[in-house]
């Protein structure tokens, strides 16, 4: 006894496509759809107040500390001995913003007075301090 009675030949392929599980899938998906895109696009509709001051864009300072071959060092420009680049330093350290701090060391300075600039500038509690170099052609 077979399954599929006497209908049963054997010889036939079935060539249609069961669409149902095709149809269960595409509808759990726009049920999906359905439900998360509101959830995406929650914005709440304001009408917020309008100012006519513009905001304030401060930009701090900017002090270069020029480290020449010879040690000595330059605020600005101006010639600094050890003492009063503690003091400048610890000035600028105070304001608000802080002055961002360059330093310039000559190529050829010792390694070590450019990082004991450093050492006094972080000692002063600058916080923004950085290097100016020149690129290289090559």
């Amino acid at each position: 006894m077979a399954f599929g009675g006497e209908f049963d030949n054997g010889d036939e392929v079935m060539s249609e496509i069961n669409m149902t599980p095709l149809v269960d899938v595409m509808l759990v998906l726009l049920i999906i759809f359905i439900i998360a895109i509101p959830m995406m696009t929650n914005a709440i509709k304001l009408d917020l107040p309008r100012a006519a001051a513009s905001p304030d864009d401060i930009k701090p300072k900017r002090v270069t500390l020029s480290i020449m071959v010879d040690g000595t060092t330059h605020w600005n420009d101006t010639p600094v001995d050890n003492g009063e680049l503690a003091l400048l330093l610890e000035k600028a350290a105070a304001q608000q913003p802080q002055p961002e701090i360059a330093i310039r060391g000559d190529r050829k300075s010792e390694y070590e007075r450019v990082i004991q600039v450093i050492a006094t500038a972080q000692r002063a509690g600058i916080q923004k301090l950085g290097f100016i170099t020149e690129l290289s052609g090559n």
